[in-house]
């Protein structure tokens, strides 16, 4: 038998006595490999009892960090805390485990270890406890002792890659090498959903609209209502129509010829949006609301709209086009 006694965040002390001896390092460093060179295994989140705590706890935190939530059924905050616990370990994606462990069915260990209130968490590395709080905490707190001990998370190379081409084709305007990148990580991972969406913007930033729609066609219908992917259609939609009205200097000569001719300043918007001279395209829409609220059906507000949810909330376009609207309807 040993006992072990150690001191952690908030006063708090814990002795726990086992059978089970220390392990020692097997990589003849003197030190256990870090946790992040080995992949978890098993569930991330179970219950314990006293039988199992030294097989899911001690032998576990040797190889990850293990959380221990010590709850009790009539404890209100700790109905609070499981929750947020559970879904910060969750998006932690293997740093740490969580284990519950319900003091009132097992009153042992808690009693060992000095738990005279709960919720109180513990946080065991090596087999050993660590770090701990006491209390419901918000989930800010709780990511950052997350990240205290169980390390900060390692970079996603998909997401890496994903914001390297985005930062190509939104900033450096360089779809072609945005799209070899989308294309990379779509060998990768077929299904990954923003990389669809950034290919498929490349090739509209390309003009290669049957190639977008081709594109777009393969996302799953679950994504169809995210947000990104709501954008992506509405650019697409856009695109498409404004493929079909031919060159902007016949539509500004037309509608010279006819100032009042909404088709014809509404089909202009549309091909000047295409060719992303978007304030220009606003332009041309407010002056058709101006003068025929009712064109349409009022098709030209609604067409504006479509712009603003292909273009984005806080695109300058989109907040310029609201204040020319908005100086239309509240004036």
């Amino acid at each position: 038998m040993s006992n072990s006694s150690y001191g952690f965040g908030g006063g708090m002390s814990a002795n726990i006595s086992t059978s089970q001896p220390t392990a020692q390092p097997q990589n003849g460093l003197g030190t256990a490999p870090a946790p992040a060179a080995k992949a978890p295994t098993g569930p991330l989140i179970k219950d314990t009892s006293t039988q199992e705590f030294v097989k899911d706890v001690i032998e576990t935190s040797k190889e990850t960090t293990v959380l221990v939530d010590f709850w009790a059924p009539w404890c209100g905050p700790c109905k609070q805390l499981m929750p947020l616990l559970e879904k910060a370990v969750n998006d932690a994606n293997g740093r740490v485990k969580m284990v519950k462990l319900n003091i009132d069915d097992h009153p042992a260990i808690p009693g060992q270890m000095g738990i005279q209130s709960v919720p109180a968490v513990l946080a065991f590395k090596d087999g050993r406890p660590v770090d701990g709080f006491m209390g419901a905490q918000p989930e800010s707190q709780i990511r950052a002792f997350i990240d205290k001990v169980g390390g900060e998370a390692t970079p996603d190379p998909l997401e890496q890659a994903i914001e390297q081409a985005t930062t190509l084709l939104e900033e450096e305007n360089d779809a072609a090498q945005a799209l070899q990148i989308f294309g990379a990580i779509l060998q990768q991972s077929p299904d990954h959903v923003p990389a669809i969406v950034g290919l498929a913007k490349c090739f509209l930033a390309l003009e290669e609209i049957e190639r977008a729609r081709d594109v777009f066609d393969t996302l799953p219908e679950e994504a169809m209502k995210e947000k990104d992917v709501v954008a992506l259609k509405a650019s697409l939609e856009l695109a498409e129509q404004s493929a079909d009205l031919g060159e902007i200097g016949e539509l500004e000569a037309k509608l010279a010829e006819n100032p009042d001719d909404n088709q014809a300043q509404f089909d202009l918007a549309i091909a000047l949006n295409g060719k992303n001279k978007r304030n220009e395209a606003v332009d041309q829409l407010i002056a058709i609301i101006k003068r025929d609220r009712d064109w349409e059906e009022d098709g030209a507000r609604k067409q504006l709209l479509q712009f603003f949810e292909s273009w984005g909330v806080m695109d300058p376009a989109s907040v310029y086009g609201r204040r020319q609207l908005s100086s239309i309807l509240f004036s």
